[in-house]
């Protein structure tokens, strides 16, 4: 056999092999390393580096400004990865005590202790009378001890303690006295006793008595009563007030929270007339 039959195939083979790998090796080229004509002149239209914009001129203003506000603005601190708020500063009107709110509090107070003083003068008003002493019954003693002491007084007993005078009433005069006096009195004046309140009717002086003339004569605007408190001149729109008095076993007690009111103007049950110069001049009629 031939020998170049075997050859030539082989060779051109081998030849198409060369052709194969260096046309490989001539697009891998071109597509890593070498650019095209095209490419290379379109790249040359355009510049390699960017250069960067310029910023604008910033004043002396605005240099100051901004770092007076990087000297307010607060820093922020980050807690676990997390963002605090940005800190707001309190209202003023929240933290302490204002001088409206001082005030305010002030009239609060001042109002809470003056309706504070006022209920506590208002239930001390309402609060039951304590036993002894004026606004409650006081046991005087025996009607004939008490008869003895107005006579050793020259017809005159002053009693402070219940705000009070006793004085002698006549027998002979209670049936004009029971047309005149309610029960709560003429229970004491049966037993010749009159308890009057000091008080004068007219405009609350005290009234003494008048040793020279024998009457009760105010000092004050010259109202006058006869021994038993009934009306005899001046001002007073009537007589002397009375208390309640109850008389058991002989004893005498006078009721000083109940005040019976005086009688009327003209009232004369015991006909007594000044027996001596007046005390108080200008007020006998």
């Amino acid at each position: 056999m031939n020998p170049l039959v075997i050859v030539v195939p082989v060779v051109v083979v081998l030849a198409g092999v060369v052709l194969f790998a260096a046309a490989r090796r001539r697009d891998v080229g071109a597509a890593t390393g070498a650019l095209s004509r095209e490419t290379r002149k379109r790249d040359r239209s355009v510049p390699e580096v960017l250069e960067a914009e310029s910023p604008a001129p910033v004043s002396g203003r605005e240099v100051e400004a901004r770092a007076d506000l990087e000297r307010r603005a607060p820093e922020l601190v980050t807690v676990g990865g997390a963002d605090l708020a940005e800190y707001v500063p309190p209202d003023p009107e929240t933290v302490g005590v204002t001088r409206r709110q001082f005030l305010n509090r002030s009239i609060v107070v001042v109002m809470g202790f003056g309706l504070s003083a006022f209920g506590a003068a208002v239930l001390a008003f309402l609060w039951p009378t304590p036993k002894g002493g004026f606004g409650s019954k006081i046991r005087v003693g025996s009607v004939t001890d008490v008869i003895a002491k107005i006579e050793a007084g020259d017809g005159f007993l002053y009693l402070a303690e219940g705000r009070m005078w006793l004085t002698h009433y006549p027998e002979a005069a209670l049936e004009k006295a029971k047309k005149v006096y309610p029960a709560s009195v003429l229970g004491g004046m049966e037993a010749g006793v009159v308890a009057l309140y000091q008080k004068c009717p007219h405009l609350g002086c005290r009234v003494p008595s008048c040793a020279t003339s024998q009457w009760f004569e105010c000092p004050c605007h010259g109202s006058q009563y006869n021994q038993v408190g009934e009306k005899k001149g001046g001002p007073a729109p009537r007589g002397m007030d009375h208390f309640a008095m109850e008389v058991s076993g002989g004893v005498l007690t006078v009721n000083t929270g109940q005040i019976v009111q005086g009688p009327p103007i003209g009232t004369n049950t015991t006909g007594q007339e000044a027996e001596g110069p007046h005390c108080v001049s200008g007020g006998h009629h």
